[in-house]
């Protein structure tokens, strides 16, 4: 029997853990073709949320969980789960449902027809401030315009994949994943899910304005040296700037054009030109190389303090 893989990170959930298993189970168990295992993430919560996972991993063998040491992040939580799955396909949904599990058997129709990476593309999102909505749009837009790769706009991580899939993505050794960059990197056969994203049920938002930030420029530089490029772009404009500025100089001082203070408004022009352009590049190139001593130091994306139904390796 086929076996389909369910991975819930999870972070300050205690008020959905229930509400979020049973809806899952709800829908598992209408596709009595399939074995399922859900696997529920604790990255790093202090409530009670590992506390109820624990509580119903004893109920049901079929439910493991990971508890980070720490919070790692929702990009490392996924990491782990799709690390340990044993399912021949594997759906990747946040806990606060708002990606509604009642789509599951939908998505296993359009993986079963060939599909191998199945995103869902939000075509509504309830409950949404307009800002959010805004901000998510720009989000994508540059993403795109700065990416190297098409990453589908309105898509987060939910969505089915492939188990060869999952292998390709777990034998990459970077250590700052962006997944659903790397979803539509890695290629295959991928298929867009429309559909229509609720309200959370219960809690907050653990997704900020500077969390978002830092998903954004993971995601560019992780996917793009476009930045890179750019700065040497304004070094070039900065220079065609300089040279205007020194034309302008000649010709001022051979017409005896003296209404200004000489000097003055070409020094304060290329001090603060050149001054912006400098930390804006180092600022650019700082990033990259920060990636890079990551990277280097090899650190472990996680560390798991607790498992349980599940070999830790």
């Amino acid at each position: 029997m086929k076996k389909i893989s369910i991975v819930v990170p999870m972070y300050y959930e205690e008020e959905v853990v229930n509400v979020c298993y049973e809806r899952l189970i709800s829908n598992l168990n209408k596709i009595k073709e399939y074995a399922y295992e859900i696997i529920f993430i604790n990255d790093g919560s202090k409530d009670k949320t590992l506390e109820k996972l624990e509580e119903i991993s004893k109920k049901d063998k079929n439910v493991k969980v990971i508890s980070f040491s720490r919070n790692f992040g929702h990009q490392s939580a996924v990491t782990a789960g799709i690390k340990y799955v044993e399912g021949d396909c594997i759906l990747i949904i946040d806990a606060d449902l708002q990606d509604p599990p009642e789509l599951i058997p939908d998505m296993i129709k359009l993986w079963e027809e060939g599909n191998e990476v199945i995103y869902g593309k939000r075509v509504l999102r309830k409950g949404e401030s307009k800002f959010k909505l805004f901000s998510a749009t720009m989000f994508y837009k540059t993403l795109n315009s700065l990416s190297d790769i098409e990453i589908p706009q309105d898509t987060g991580d939910f969505r089915l994949v492939d188990r060869k899939v999952i292998d390709v993505i777990n034998n990459m050794p970077e250590h700052n994943k962006f997944l659903r960059g790397l979803f539509s990197w890695v290629g295959f056969k991928q298929k867009a899910f429309e559909y229509e994203r609720d309200k959370r049920v219960a809690g907050k938002t653990k997704y900020p304005i500077s969390k978002m930030m830092k998903l954004a420029t993971d995601g560019i530089i992780s996917f793009s040296t476009k930045p890179l490029k750019i700065v040497g772009t304004l070094g070039i404009i900065s220079i065609i700037i300089s040279i205007i500025i020194l034309i302008y100089s000649i010709i001022s001082y051979a017409m005896s054009l003296n209404n200004l203070t000489p000097g003055w408004t070409s020094i304060m022009l290329t001090v603060t030109l050149f001054s912006g352009v400098q930390l804006l590049s180092i600022w650019i190139m700082s990033e990259y190389i920060a990636r890079i001593y990551d990277e280097s130091k090899k650190r472990p994306e996680y560390i798991i303090d607790k498992s349980i139904n599940i070999d830790k390796d």
